[in-house]
């Protein structure tokens, strides 16, 4: 496919030459302060649950979100930390550390910028809908479980990654719950809600956030904040830096880099996918990958974690009247001044009501809804849907994926099986056939004429190797030995390499029992398909036509 320069112009360069008015800005800008305010708890909280100091979730909302607006093919795209990378942040961090971690993002940054000028964007919508809702569903739930500890106070200083580890620690723990932790939480939750429910428009997580925090300073209940946890929270960016790498390290996170450039990709893709609808326009998914790839080392080198787009902020950004990229570099930027001027009263913030509103972020990314919708439908989907949930909640996010969408392309491979036949045209006439005759088929012109020692078989369907073996089938259910045998390709609108290799050795076994074998139907696709396989050499140019009236008339 031909380079061009006009398909990797990131949307922000777009809106500003075509003309960038006043009222766009103050409709920016109201949008992009009210974003900033709605992503300051989520980046403390996607932080801590990731297993990192609150400052990263900021480090990377502010970098990182700037970035992709400025970049990227969106129109109204926010990007940021998200829920999504919570559970594989997690998981590398206790593996291998934030070296590890900041190593693996880098080498999944330079993925997603090979995949967007690779225009690779398009081939993630192949991805089937079952997996998605699987890995998703499956996140969310890893996020709430994740959350108990500080949800309910449990009293330990570190949670295993693994699902049933958790599940052995906290039940050993489980007595040593915090009532007024629980409080807080249940408190920040519903607040949440309410607010969601009767004004939808207002910062519902920050307004919930603020009022628990003044409700546990108010009363001195005993339990964990931010600053009791890791301290002050910086007021300023930390210098640019290159995390330390090495060989051996690029080996071990080499597999979790691929987790990160996928769930990356596919998550920022869907976002702008939700934008357009939101908004009616059109989003350049290269562009939008390559956008990922820079913000994500823009991250990592001012001490960050992941980032992708995020839908539910991308949807308060339209809700609040975006109009261009300029909203999110604005919200970027509002989050820049929020830390360097309340990173003090921040870090009051207690870790309960940070977990009450990631418990609200995973029900609201759990995609219960759909994941009901597809349990319903063909089993070999819910089946997908529950082997791709169980993976990921149980095993890893990657493994998943990796299997979800193998079982979907063998589902796939059976149910176009079910539907690819081979068989056979009656060789008599139905006398009281009263189809009109430009309806029928253009064999029926000619049955009449049909000897009794020729047969007409057609493929219905795609020809490919999961039903190469059809032909022999057909041959099989002969009563007799005929002298002519016709193969129609008029409805095969697919033949792959292993359908042609079984045509071929179909032709040799009929030429070695004295058959004469014909191809009827030859379009000019498939005509230059047989002959620059070398087919036409093998069954002879002189057996192959375009339709059938030409292959009877040679018969005769």
């Amino acid at each position: 496919m031909k380079f061009k320069l006009a398909d990797f112009t990131p949307k922000s360069f777009i809106c500003f030459r075509e003309g960038y008015s006043k009222e766009y800005f103050f409709s920016d800008l109201f949008a992009g302060v009210s974003v900033g305010v709605i992503a300051l708890p989520l980046a403390l909280a996607f932080a801590i649950a990731s297993g990192v100091s609150p400052e990263k979730g900021l480090f990377t909302a502010i970098i990182a979100g700037f970035l992709i607006s400025l970049l990227g093919g969106s129109r109204v795209q926010i990007g940021g930390p998200t829920g999504a990378f919570v559970v594989i942040v997690y998981a590398v961090i206790q593996k291998h550390g934030y070296d590890g971690l900041a190593l693996a993002t880098l080498i999944a940054a330079v993925m997603m910028i090979l995949m967007g000028l690779a225009r690779m964007g398009v081939l993630l919508k192949f991805i089937p809908f079952p997996v998605t809702t699987g890995f998703t569903t499956g996140i969310a739930f890893v996020i709430v479980f994740s959350q108990i500890k500080d949800f309910f106070g449990l009293d330990t200083e570190k949670v295993p990654p693994q699902f049933l580890e958790k599940c052995n620690l906290y039940c050993q723990i489980a007595h040593t719950w915090n009532l007024w932790a629980v409080l807080i939480a249940l408190f920040t939750l519903a607040s949440i809600f309410l607010l969601r429910r009767f004004r939808p428009r207002w910062p519902g997580a920050i307004i919930a956030i603020i009022l628990a925090t003044l409700i546990a300073k108010f009363f001195n209940f005993p339990i964990e904040t931010i600053e009791s946890k890791f301290g002050e929270i910086p007021r300023v960016l930390p210098a640019p830096c290159i995390p330390h790498f090495s060989y051996d390290l690029v080996k071990k996170v080499f597999p979790d880099a691929i987790t990160i450039a996928l769930l990356g990709a596919i998550e920022s893709l869907l976002s702008a996918v939700v934008a357009d609808g939101m908004v009616g326009t059109k989003h350049r998914s290269n562009m939008e990958l390559i956008a990922q790839g820079l913000a994500n080392i823009g991250s990592i080198i001012f001490g960050g974690i992941p980032a992708t787009g995020a839908i539910a902020r991308t949807s308060a950004n339209i809700r609040m009247g975006a109009k261009t990229p300029m909203a999110g570099m604005i919200h970027a930027v509002t989050l820049l001044l929020l830390m360097l001027f309340l990173a003090p009263i921040a870090g009051i913030i207690p870790l309960s009501a940070l977990a009450g509103v990631l418990v609200f972020v995973a029900w609201n990314m759990s995609e219960i809804p759909h994941f009901i919708e597809i349990l319903r439908g063909h089993k070999s989907d819910a089946a997908i849907l529950l082997i791709t949930f169980l993976l990921t909640v149980l095993i890893d996010l990657t493994v998943a994926v990796q299997v979800g969408v193998i079982l979907a392309a063998v589902v796939f491979l059976k149910r176009m099986t079910d539907k690819t036949t081979v068989e056979i045209c009656q060789n008599q006439v139905n006398e009281n056939n009263n189809e009109a005759p430009e309806a029928n088929d253009a064999e029926l012109l000619f049955r009449k004429d049909i000897p009794p020692d020729l047969v007409i078989f057609e493929i219905r369907g795609p020809f490919f190797y999961s039903v190469a073996d059809l032909l022999d089938e057909a041959l099989l259910r002969l009563d007799a030995v005929p002298r002519v045998f016709i193969l129609r390709l008029n409805k095969t609108p697919l033949i792959d390499a292993t359908g042609l290799h079984a045509i071929k050795q179909f032709s040799t076994k009929c030429k070695k029992k004295g058959i004469t074998f014909l191809i009827s139907d030859v379009n000019d696709n498939y005509m230059n398909l047989f002959l620059k396989s070398g087919f036409g050499d093998t069954i002879g140019k002189e057996h192959m036509f375009k339709d059938i009236e030409s292959a009877l008339i040679a018969c005769n």
